[in-house]
């Protein structure tokens, strides 16, 4: 099984938080692609507060990894759109909650949401371990 291959460029300032510059994936390994991931509920609900929207779209992104046989470790790419800067602390401690100490491809944005109860949202890529 060959392994996912981070990409540290020595003349590349090192990164701030918990990612590499890039994360190459060898051939054969299949791709998922995870929608953009709402803090929406399995009962419909929208938590209030940030800390909860944010575990709820996690969950959502490794149910939807899970499903197609995958785990957070096989995550090559992260991009977290966020509607207020003030959540980018409490994003990256829950991120690396979750993550451990796994590093993919990671851009945080700060961005309007489609419906203004949402208070972030997250795309996602992932590598399979095998063909």
């Amino acid at each position: 099984m060959a392994e996912l291959r981070p990409i540290r460029p020595a003349d590349v300032a090192a990164p701030v938080g918990n990612y590499v510059h890039g994360l190459g994936v060898p051939p054969g390994r299949e791709l998922v692609f995870v929608s953009g991931q709402i803090p929406t509920l399995a009962d419909g609900s929208v938590p209030a507060d940030f800390d909860a929207q944010c575990r709820a779209v996690w969950r959502n992104i490794i149910a939807t990894l899970q499903a197609a046989g995958l785990d957070a470790s096989d995550l090559v790419k992260v991009t977290t759109f966020l509607t207020s800067r003030d959540h980018a602390a409490r994003n990256s401690v829950i991120r690396r909650e979750v993550l451990g100490s796994h590093q993919p491809a990671l851009t945080v944005i700060v961005a309007q949401t489609l419906d203004p109860a949402w208070l972030l949202e997250i795309e996602a890529i992932a590598a399979s371990r095998s063909p």
